[in-house]
């Protein structure tokens, strides 16, 4: 598995393999995988799966195991799609070979976050469409690995419109705009209403309702942020919900018309002015923009 051969420079290549079995996993993975050790040019390939999974491969490896990094998917994959796609921008920046090369194996974690409701598989089709926009000029290889033991035939279905090497790919931009065409709940009617959300105001509030001191800190500077990113504002921020789910709608006469809002990395790791959306995405479960006529309405919601 070990002999090289030249590459060329390529952009983003995102494929996806369905399977059933175990040996449907390896009769997928290991391909990839010496495929990527036989790509001039680029680190060690890497395989993000399930412990199972990864116990397979160094199985039918044996020795050549040496030679993947390995990664449970779960220390990959610990939060929202944006820390998804933080995750992958970091591992790139630091480890991919010239112009991005690198081969990523990767399985989602279905069991966690991403399978656990519709509203958590819309946030990880998202990721799946967005991906093929962000890493676009990278000449990266990601196989999306989805057991369909764990992962059922409706998100497969959906999944497939996000990858390119399927008969049934979507534009990200159609698909992503379709996933927000769906109407955001109305507030509650006993939801808070808070004219100036200043970062203490939000903290006091979500404190009060019972999230803790540093939770509660995280959130209100998300809120903060978010709503410096849509100033000036449309009326008195919203606040409602049960910790952990504490939740803030703002609104502006600001439109997002770029699916692509705050999931594109930034330059730094240091918060900085502008890049309110992408902290609240990586620190919120879920953010949901909706451009309504000429405002705009952002839902923060933190667990």
């Amino acid at each position: 598995m070990t002999t090289r051969q030249a590459s060329t420079h390529r952009p983003f290549d995102h494929r996806m393999a369905v399977f059933d079995t175990d040996d449907g996993f390896l009769a997928a993975a290991l391909p990839f995988l010496s495929e990527g050790l036989a790509a001039d040019g680029e680190p060690p390939p890497v395989a993000i799966a399930a412990p199972a999974n990864l116990d397979l491969l160094r199985d039918a490896l044996g020795s050549e195991a040496r030679n993947i990094t390995c990664v449970p998917h779960t220390d990959w994959y610990t939060g929202s799609a944006a820390n998804a796609v933080a995750q992958v921008a970091g591992h790139l920046a630091g480890h991919a070979g010239p112009g991005g090369r690198a081969h990523l194996l990767m399985e989602p974690v279905w069991s966690g976050r991403a399978g656990r409701s519709a509203r958590e598989t819309t946030e990880w089709i998202r990721y799946e469409a967005l991906v093929n926009l962000l890493f676009a000029p990278a000449a990266t290889t990601a196989l999306c690995a989805y057991d369909t033991r764990t992962a059922g035939p409706a998100v497969v279905a959906a999944a497939r419109r996000a990858h390119p090497d399927t008969d049934v790919y979507e534009d990200p931009v159609r698909l992503v705009a379709e996933l927000d065409g769906v109407p955001l709940p109305l507030p509650p009617v006993d939801a808070d209403p808070l004219f100036e959300p200043q970062a203490d105001a939000v903290q006091a509030w979500a404190v009060a309702r019972g999230l803790p001191v540093a939770d509660a800190e995280l959130f209100a500077t998300a809120v903060t942020e978010t709503a410096a990113a849509l100033a000036p504002l449309t009326g008195a921020a919203l606040l409602w919900g049960e910790p952990p789910g504490c939740v803030c709608e703002l609104r502006s006469t600001r439109r997002f018309d770029d699916p692509l809002a705050g999931f594109v990395p930034p330059p730094t790791t240091d918060l900085e002015p502008g890049q309110g959306l992408w902290y609240a995405r990586q620190v919120c479960a879920y953010v949901d923009i909706r451009d309504v006529g000429a405002e705009a309405t952002v839902r923060l919601q933190y667990a």
